[in-house]
């Protein structure tokens, strides 16, 4: 029998090697936010359970959008817009919702939101509101966020 432990941890140096950062190429790694456009857009990415979708729509709809826009007003987000696929099994189809938000700049984007004092005032019955919250959870498949760097191919930056 031929010793394998040399070769396994030849393979595991070569791995660990490759998937240092400073080995990725230029198009494989993270884009620093542009400079001049201090703003951050991210994609929410919702997968509604199968027949809950105009359910989901709807708490969506009466009990987070309202919180969005104040946030709108208060000037942390810049802007919010919603969307669905076409078709049933649109693409990879690992998305039925999608809302995109475009916040003031990165301390918006990372920051406290203020959402305490806004659902305070927007939904006096607190009990309602985080029934309807928790089925807007429950009827998810998945939920994922991905904050986007912008990439100036001008610039290269």
């Amino acid at each position: 029998m031929h010793n394998t432990a040399p070769r396994i941890l030849l393979a595991a140096a070569i791995l660990a090697a490759i998937a240092l950062p400073g080995h990725m190429s230029a198009a494989q790694a993270p884009a620093a936010q542009a400079a001049s456009r201090p703003e951050r857009t991210v994609w929410y990415f919702y997968r509604v359970k199968w027949g809950f979708q105009d359910e989901f729509v709807g708490l969506f709809q009466r009990n987070h959008l309202p919180v969005l826009k104040e946030e709108m007003k208060s000037g942390r987000i810049k802007d919010v817009r919603t969307f669905v696929p076409t078709y049933h099994g649109d693409g990879r189809a690992d998305w039925t919702f999608a809302v995109v938000i475009v916040y003031r700049d990165t301390t918006a984007m990372t920051g406290p939101s203020n959402d305490d004092e806004i659902l305070k005032r927007l939904y006096p019955d607190t009990a309602k509101f985080a029934r309807e919250e928790q089925r807007r959870f429950e009827i998810l498949d998945a939920h994922w966020d991905v904050p986007l760097n912008e990439l100036d191919l001008e610039t290269k930056r």
